[in-house]
């Protein structure tokens, strides 16, 4: 065409045009770890976090996946362990729900089902036998943070020092291996040589811990006992590929979020002693969890641990919403909640309503063309983060997996999961 002229070429760096087209010019993540699904740009998306960390390519190994009931979330999450166990991984996994079950019996496991008045009792103070001086930084942390979740707000200092000395009287009375009843009756009974290291009393100490004891005892005597009110129950098998803590009796208990820092410490505690090899610990319905500023603390604390304890640790959820519904605008709960995404630098999020995708834009940092998108997504495809890195990957499964995870069965007609 005479008399048209075109605009001077224009030259960018791969960065650039990646910034204009999304996707479109993303470099590709890599064929190492396990098989998720099919990249909608081009070629097959592998992920393993294990092997991401260490060729730099992320900070830190944890994860977060988000998604609407029926867009896939779950599926994506049980498959991944599976596949993962099949390359060595091993997998704990906080099933407040019941859900993975047929996973753990595929493998030829049972899951361990905690209930109140149960036959199944799991230490949470569990770990090497205490010898110091001083309290055990994990075991306390965990039951200051129980305590908080109980009483529903901070412990006062005069609290937190009687819960201190607590632990390690039961310590010292139980040769190093404390359980939760040990420290009630620590805080209820101190040593009066203890309290006087406190320039107190033991009557005096007694009364500053009684609100903290009373709520602990909740879990040894009260209506929650039968599950954490013991040493842990011999003959466990957690050296399979995969290990389920089913919480489905207590879901609806407003104490669930107790009960799953009780279950992940045990879990935490049982990780460190055993063979090192890669390891996935999954919470699943972490909203629960979140909830409660004293427990949300202390999970923060765990996630930073990560790498320390060599685990990749998997938060579930159902909306990023959620994060900020943690607690009141602007309170440390959510602040605590929205800080599990700083430390989870892979995010997988499926299809979202339009008000969501708006939330996510600002939690997660999308651009416009990946706000816009989430609400179009269909079933079983995800917007993969990985570091600063934006992936589409439709999720494939073969047809076992596809029986191991059906959770539409019972809405569709159709046989239940079976143990294949």
């Amino acid at each position: 065409m005479t008399g048209l002229s075109l605009p001077p070429a224009h030259r960018a760096t791969s960065a650039h045009v990646g910034a204009l087209f999304p996707f479109m010019a993303e470099p590709v993540l890599g064929a190492t770890g396990p098989y998720v699904g099919r990249d909608l740009l081009g070629g097959s998306f592998c992920y393993d976090p294990f092997d991401l960390y260490a060729a730099g390519v992320l900070t830190n190994p944890n994860m977060v996946v988000v998604g609407q009931i029926g867009r896939g979330k779950s599926s994506l999450v049980k498959t991944y362990l599976w596949r993962q166990s099949l390359l060595g991984a091993q997998a704990w996994v906080i099933d407040p729900k019941g859900e993975y079950g047929p996973l753990a019996r595929a493998w030829g496991v049972e899951p361990l089902t905690l209930a109140p008045g149960g036959k199944l009792r799991l230490n949470p103070l569990e770990g090497a036998s205490m010898t110091a001086a001083r309290p055990d930084d994990r075991r306390s942390a965990l039951l200051a943070a129980l305590a908080e979740a109980c009483l529903g707000r901070t412990l006062n200092p005069r609290e937190r020092a009687c819960l201190d000395v607590a632990l390690t009287e039961a310590a010292q009375r139980n040769g190093g291996r404390p359980l939760v009843a040990h420290v009630v009756d620590a805080l209820l009974r101190p040593d009066e040589a203890r309290a006087g290291a406190l320039a107190s009393d033991a009557r005096t100490l007694s009364e500053d811990g009684r609100e903290v004891a009373l709520e602990l005892r909740r879990l040894v005597t009260g209506d929650l006992r039968g599950m954490f009110d013991g040493p842990t129950t011999r003959g466990l098998r957690v050296d399979g590929p995969l290990v389920v803590l089913d919480l489905s009796a207590v879901y609806g208990s407003a104490a669930l979020p107790v009960l799953m820092a009780c279950a992940t410490a045990w879990v935490q505690a049982t990780l460190d002693r055993s063979t090192p090899r890669p390891r996935l610990l999954v919470v699943d319905e972490a909203w629960a969890i979140l909830s409660n500023l004293g427990v949300a603390r202390w999970l923060q604390a765990c996630w930073k641990l990560s790498r320390a304890y060599g685990v990749a640790n998997l938060a579930v959820l159902h909306r990023l919403s959620d994060l900020r519904a943690a607690g009141p605008a602007g309170s440390e709960q959510v602040l605590l909640a929205e800080g599990l995404l700083s430390d989870s630098e892979t995010r997988v999020v499926y299809a979202q309503s339009h008000g969501e995708a708006a939330a996510s834009q600002e939690l997660l940092g999308l651009s416009g063309t990946e706000v816009d998108l989430l609400p179009r997504l269909g079933r079983g495809v995800g917007l993969w983060k990985v570091g600063r890195r934006s992936f589409l990957v439709e999720h494939r499964l073969s047809d076992l997996e596809a029986r191991l995870v059906d959770t539409d069965a019972r809405m569709a007609g159709r046989p239940g999961p079976e143990r294949p």
